[in-house]
């Protein structure tokens, strides 16, 4: 990108839909956002418009005053604004709708797979895209809740935590509770992530390491 976002196509960018990336725009504005590398076009119809990694990025970065502002995260967030669907990756407040909750996450896994349909080789949905790659821990945490898996809530919680790794493509899940991390690599087998478990160094705890599966 050569030059700064136009307040009209940051508003595009930013109001792309929080799972999928999926924009909506003028033909001209999206045509102008693929050039510019933060969007492409999907060869098949309908010919949607989607962001790429570093539109994504964009999005995240939020506005430049508040890029300014903040520094630059490590890892991608785990909130999104208000309104929007965030996954949960472990520690935040109880919901308290659960039923609501189901449907978010029912729906933006939808998503998610037609995400994975649109844009893998073949149309395949039984393993990553490469959104889920640039977004390892968001991802993993949608695979576990969309599959049943209860995330750890609060501090104290019972439940999963999805965390990022010094390691590319990979992500640390770990468990609090009598349950620990039962469950969690069957889920993330079945979302097509490669799952390893191990122990940790000085505890012996268990955890699991997770990566997307490319074929």
């Amino acid at each position: 990108m050569t030059r700064p976002l136009t307040a009209a196509q940051r508003r595009i960018v930013e109001e792309a839909d929080p799972v999928t990336g999926r924009l909506r725009g003028s033909d001209a504005q999206l045509a102008r956002l693929v050039l510019m590398k933060l969007a492409f076009r999907h060869p098949r119809p309908p010919h949607d418009h989607f962001l790429t990694p570093a539109g994504h990025r964009i999005r995240e970065a939020g506005p430049p005053e508040e890029h300014a502002a903040q520094p630059m995260p490590t890892s991608p967030p785990v909130a999104s604004a208000e309104g929007a669907f965030a996954a949960r990756v472990g520690g935040e407040a109880p919901v308290q709708d659960g039923r609501a909750r189901a449907r978010e996450v029912r729906s933006a896994w939808q998503g998610l797979v037609e995400l994975r349909r649109m844009t893998n080789q073949g149309g395949a949905t039984d393993r990553p895209c490469a959104w889920e790659r640039t977004h390892l821990v968001r991802a993993a945490a949608l695979a576990l809740e969309a599959a049943g898996c209860r995330p750890a809530e609060g501090d104290d919680g019972d439940g999963y935590l999805v965390a990022g790794t010094p390691q590319p493509e990979a992500v640390a899940v770990r468990g609090r509770g009598p349950d620990g991390i039962a469950g969690c690599a069957t889920a993330l087998e079945q979302a097509g992530w490669q799952v390893s478990e191990h122990a940790q160094p000085r505890t012996g705890g268990r955890y699991l390491l997770a990566s997307p599966r490319r074929a």
